[in-house]
């Protein structure tokens, strides 16, 4: 469909949280769910990186995440739960952010529940990188950066300085 500007820190949508996808919207969304892939299959040309998009990076203020590791998956409403109580800490990038490392503390697992694009419920228990990936979209709908959940005021690191930054 479309390659889209993903918006950049600072851009006060990237604070609000989103609304919940409805079912009568899937055929209007549909296009939108293109362009979220389309842009991060983009972007991981251009940077690199880049494992999944939220709505909200592109404007689009819906509950609706796209991933694709090693095929396309769409998250319709996306909600955790059963968050361990085991936690890690990480480097996390954003494509709201290029350029610059936030180290957070995530999770080590957790549930996802979501409807696909079918709009048939669905789980996922995820651990490790899928575990923190999936937080990380999520705080995007509900306006959530990872720069706000930086460890301390010593956890930002630009990307050419990720060696130093331990």
């Amino acid at each position: 469909m479309a390659i889209r500007d993903i918006l950049l820190l600072g851009n006060p949508l990237l604070y609000e949280v989103c609304e919940p996808v409805v079912r009568r919207e899937l055929e209007e969304l549909s296009p939108v769910i293109e362009d979220l892939h389309d842009t991060m299959l983009d972007f991981r040309r251009r940077h690199g990186t880049g494992r999944a998009i939220a709505a909200p990076q592109i404007g689009v203020m819906k509950r609706l995440v796209v991933m694709d590791i090693d095929r396309r998956i769409v998250f319709l409403n996306p909600a955790l739960d059963m968050m361990s109580g085991e936690t890690f800490d990480l480097w996390d990038d954003c494509m709201s952010f290029p350029g610059l490392l936030v180290k957070v503390r995530r999770h080590l697992r957790c549930r996802l529940r979501y409807k696909d694009e079918q709009w048939i419920d669905r789980e996922l228990t995820l651990e490790g990188a899928l575990s923190e990936l999936l937080q990380h979209e999520c705080d995007h709908c509900d306006g959530i950066l990872a720069v706000q959940r930086a460890l301390d005021g010593k956890a930002l690191a630009l990307v050419s300085e990720r060696r130093s930054a331990g």
